[in-house]
C-alpha cells in the first residue's frame, strides 16, 4: 500500500531551521519536502536592550513569548527565569520550547494558538497593575499588548529576533513541480505574493494552499488563492490535512 503522500511535492515556506521537522514527517509519509523559506530569522540588532532586560527580569510579573524564535533568542539572553516570574506563550510549540529550557509551568492555550486564545485564559483576565513583557520579533500585531494594557497592565515589548525577506529563485520552485504549498504566517504569504507577477500569480494561486489559521486563510482569499485549506495548528494539523487531501487518501 502506497504511503499517503507518495510522489507528492510539498513546499514548506517556514524559515529553514523551523522547517526540518515538518519536512521529515512529510518524507515519512512518502512525500517530497521542498524547502522554500520565505523569511530569514536572525538575532535582534539591539543586543544591548535585550541584555539590559535580562538583568532586570526579576522585576516583572509575567513574560509572554510570542513564538519559538522568541524562546530561542530570548532564553539565550535570559539563561533562566526566576520562579517568581510567570511565563506564558501563544502556542504549544513555544510552550514546549520553554519546557525544554527548564520552565516547568507555562500558561498557554490548548486549542487555537493565537493572541485571542491566550487572552481568553483566566490568568490573563485580571492583570491590573501587573508589569508584563512581550518577547517577540521586530514588529507584529499589537492586539495582545493593547488588550492587556486596556485591562490595566503595564506593557513592555522586547525584540528578541529580526525577520528579513530572502532573495528566492522562483524558477527553482517551478522546476520542482510543486503539488501543494504550506504557509504558516501572514507575513510570509504577503512576501510570496509580492514576489509574483500576474503570470506567476495565475499559476501558483491554483495550487492547494495549506494554512494553520483562519487569519492567514482570509488574507489568501483576498489575494486570490483558489484552493485554500485551513488546518488545525502545528505540524500535526498541517500533516493531517495534507494526508486527508492526498489522492491516495481519497481513493
Amino acid at each position: 500500500m502506497a504511503a499517503p503522500l507518495s510522489g507528492l511535492n510539498i513546499v514548506i515556506t517556514r524559515p529553514r531551521e523551523q522547517a526540518l521537522e515538518l519536512a521529515q514527517r512529510i518524507q515519512q509519509q512518502g512525500g517530497n519536502a521542498l524547502l522554500f523559506p520565505l523569511l530569514d530569522i536572525t538575532s535582534a540588532h539591539d543586543q544591548v536592550a535585550l541584555h539590559a532586560f535580562a538583568q532586570r527580569v526579576a522585576s516583572y510579573d509575567l513574560l509572554i513569548f510570542i513564538s519559538p524564535n522568541a524562546v530561542k533568542y530570548g532564553m539565550a539572553a535570559l539563561g533562566k527565569i526566576p520562579p517568581s516570574v510567570k511565563v506564558a506563550s501563544v502556542g504549544q510549540s513555544s510552550a514546549q520550547a520553554l519546557r525544554d529550557s527548564g520552565i516547568s509551568h507555562v500558561i498557554a492555550p490548548i486549542e487555537r494558538f493565537d493572541s485571542e486564545s491566550l487572552l481568553a485564559l483566566p490568568e490573563l483576565t485580571h492583570v491590573i497593575g501587573q508589569h508584563i513583557v512581550i518577547l517577540r520579533g521586530d514588529g507584529g500585531r499589537e492586539l495582545l499588548g493593547d488588550t492587556l494594557k486596556a485591562r490595566g497592565a503595564q506593557i513592555e515589548y522586547i525584540t528578541c529576533y529580526q525577520r528579513s525577506k530572502p532573495e528566492l529563485d522562483l524558477a527553482a520552485l517551478y522546476a520542482a513541480q510543486p503539488d501543494a504549498l504550506t504557509v504558516t504566517s501572514s507575513e510570509a504569504l504577503t512576501h510570496l505574493w509580492q514576489m509574483l507577477d500576474n503570470s506567476d500569480k495565475s499559476i501558483l494561486s491554483s495550487l492547494p494552499l495549506f494554512v494553520p489559521h483562519p487569519r492567514i486563510a482570509t488574507l489568501a482569499h483576498e489575494q486570490g488563492w483558489q484552493n485554500i485549506f485551513t488546518t488545525a495548528s502545528g505540524d500535526d494539523g498541517l500533516l493531517a490535512a495534507l494526508v486527508a487531501w492526498s489522492p491516495t487518501a481519497r481513493n
